[in-house]
């Protein structure tokens, strides 16, 4: 196993975005003279944090890297990552595991906008508060999360799990407006609150255990069931969508 400690420096600039794309086992595995930009300078990973490699290279699986520090301006740790291990032991900026597909990202902290964007499997675990667009895919694109599981702790920002084409998106707080909207496959389950969930739904399951605000009119109630406790109304939509198959369970309602 090689562990990987990265400690960012004090004297980086906070308020300057670093595009960290490199920070991924497959990468660190091999090499660590790889370079980052911070803002539009490019710089050398050890000149941005402070490195430390315990173990013996043995590839991306066997492959653990440690962020330490307040990392909220780091992006796109985790971009295509396959395997190994990424633990963050504070907060994370945005698109965190873009385009995922194998392996575990565990963020103690909270993540920034495009948490796990267009992931195609692995897992990502949030402990925090998650931006907009967790789980979702690109605006113009067909198809967000394809595969793998998302866990967010916390609450959520606007457009969690849109164009969800598979995989699985767990929310244990509240999310904001349009959650699921552009459904297509996969499963979303928001624990606590939301507001208009899942327009333009076409297929999938998404379930609300909490209430939903302005409920859209265009589902059609086919029923009552109970998960995991919780009593819920079911519906099947959003049907402005023809032949949609998509199904929202919700705990409570009140409607636009």
């Amino acid at each position: 196993m090689r562990r990987i400690t990265l400690i960012l420096r004090e004297e980086v600039d906070p308020y300057l975005p670093i595009e960290a794309e490199v920070i991924c086992p497959a990468i660190l595995s091999k090499r660590i003279d790889v370079s980052v930009y911070v803002g539009n300078e490019r710089k050398q990973l050890t000149d941005v944090f402070h490195v430390r490699v315990d173990g013996e290279a043995a590839g991306p699986a066997a492959t653990e890297i440690i962020l330490v520090g307040d990392c909220h301006q780091v992006k796109r740790v985790g971009e295509y990552m396959t395997d190994g291990r990424i633990i963050i032991e504070g907060d994370i900026g945005m698109h965190c595991g873009d385009f995922m597909n194998g392996g575990t990202i565990e963020i103690l902290g909270s993540a920034g906008d495009w948490l796990g964007r267009e992931m195609l499997g692995g897992k990502i675990l949030c402990h925090g508060d998650a931006g907009n667009y967790c789980g979702s895919g690109y605006r113009g694109g067909r198809k967000g999360v394809r595969g793998g599981e998302i866990l967010v702790e916390g609450n959520v920002g606007d457009f969690c799990a849109e164009c969800l084409f598979g995989g699985f998106v767990h929310v244990k707080g509240n999310a904001g407006i349009h959650a699921g909207c552009n459904m297509k496959g996969g499963k979303l389950l928001i624990e606590g609150d939301c507001l208009m969930p899942c327009g333009d739904m076409f297929d999938g399951e998404a379930t609300v255990f909490g209430h939903v605000t302005d409920f859209l009119p265009t589902f059609k109630e086919i029923g009552k069931v109970t998960e995991d406790g919780h009593a819920l109304v079911s519906f099947r939509g959003d049907v402005a969508n023809r032949n949609a198959k998509g199904t929202l369970r919700v705990g409570s309602f009140e409607r636009i």
